[in-house]
């Protein structure tokens, strides 16, 4: 870990809600005042750190003093639009004593997913920093639905980190790592101190949800690894109680639980098509297509059996291997209406097919990404 962390010059921290609102006692200002105190020591040695702070939601719940997280969509934008201004201020607050700034960026999934959007998120993110400001990032709630949402902010951190090409993600929560089992409920249980991001054996192990204030588990952290470690960032998941903790992370030090990439860092438009959440429309490959692109070559419409869906020149569509895998990812040359009809055919029918021929391939390796 001493490697990994000391030499990592961006970092994304990510705070969950139960530390922010102290297990949805209220929110917990000192401890938010520490944590910026320790953000802005390692900032002073010349590194970048964006936080990505849960709670707004949580603290909206305890201004209006209700005890149950709701379940009415409305409800949850409300309490958001509440809780969110109570953050802003502490954060300001906190980071101001240090002399440094913040900014507040709001994000959905439709900000991530639509390239220029993206890219607009990204440079914002990246001017912040060289700016020597620290942004707050979070879900913007208030205006999310079950259709756009992140739905958990160890996602959203994970994005983040792919989008600012940060060395680290830090997840800081109430538990101490990852264990071998729930150890509220196996006392054989074990720490994992470190394993490779993406491993099948540690989403066994990271089990169902999470606290009664948020939305994410051990389970969306592990995930939150994998998608991180795309980039070529490593994770660390590690409790905010600890005294000292980002310093002593930051420092090297071997605290919680170390997930390390084991891939090189896909390319920015690669790593995007990865971190789609959502697609447009799924097509359904025989084998010879799959070996295609595992080989590293473009997707031709013969390899195409079926398409499903309803989407749109451009779309980001996934690549189904016959055992019902998605194998990749890609920015789709024709609509689903012009691929079913070509799906199954040789390139060079294309033009009797449909009168025109846009491109020779359905996708092009370069708009394309494999995911297993």
């Amino acid at each position: 870990m001493s490697t990994l962390l000391q030499t990592s010059r961006r970092l994304v921290i990510k705070i969950g809600s139960a530390l922010i609102t102290d297990n949805g006692n209220g929110i917990a200002r000192d401890a938010i005042l520490d944590w910026a105190g320790q953000i802005a020591r390692i900032c002073a040695q010349g590194r970048q750190a964006l936080i990505v702070s849960s709670g707004a939601i949580a603290c909206g719940m305890q201004r209006l003093g209700w005890k149950k997280r709701p379940r009415k969509i409305q409800e949850l934008q409300a309490c958001a639009a509440i809780g969110q201004m109570g953050l802003a201020q502490i954060y300001q607050e906190a980071f101001h004593r240090h002399g440094l700034h913040t900014a507040q960026i709001l994000l959905t999934h439709d900000d991530l997913s639509d390239r220029k959007r993206y890219l607009n998120a990204r440079a914002t993110l990246n001017t912040l920093l060289e700016l020597g400001v620290a942004p707050i990032i979070n879900e913007n709630d208030t205006v999310a639905t079950d259709e756009i949402k992140f739905g958990d902010n160890d996602t959203l951190g994970a994005l983040v980190t792919n989008a600012v090409e940060a060395d680290a993600l830090i997840i800081l929560t109430d538990q101490r790592g990852l264990y071998t089992a729930d150890p509220r409920k196996d006392k054989e249980a074990t720490l994992v101190r470190e394993a490779a991001a993406g491993s099948p054996e540690l989403e066994r192990m990271a089990g169902g949800a999470g606290s009664a204030v948020g939305t994410g588990g051990m389970a969306t952290k592990v995930l939150a690894a994998k998608r991180a470690a795309r980039s070529g960032a490593a994770t660390v998941i590690a409790s905010g109680r600890e005294p000292e903790i980002i310093v002593r992370l930051a420092g090297g030090e071997a605290i919680g639980t170390l997930l390390i990439s084991q891939t090189e860092p896909l390319a920015a438009k690669k790593q995007w098509l990865a971190d789609h959440l959502q697609t447009a429309g799924r097509i359904d490959l025989d084998e010879g297509a799959c070996a295609a692109l595992r080989a590293g070559k473009s997707l031709l419409p013969v390899g195409v059996l079926s398409v499903v869906g309803d989407f749109e020149r451009g779309a980001a569509i996934a690549c189904i291997a016959p055992d019902g895998r998605e194998i990749a990812r890609g920015l789709v040359n024709y609509g689903a209406s012009e691929s079913r009809r070509i799906a199954r055919h040789a390139s060079r029918e294309i033009e009797t097919l449909l009168g025109y021929i846009a491109e020779p391939e359905m996708i092009h390796r370069d708009n394309l990404t494999l995911l297993d």
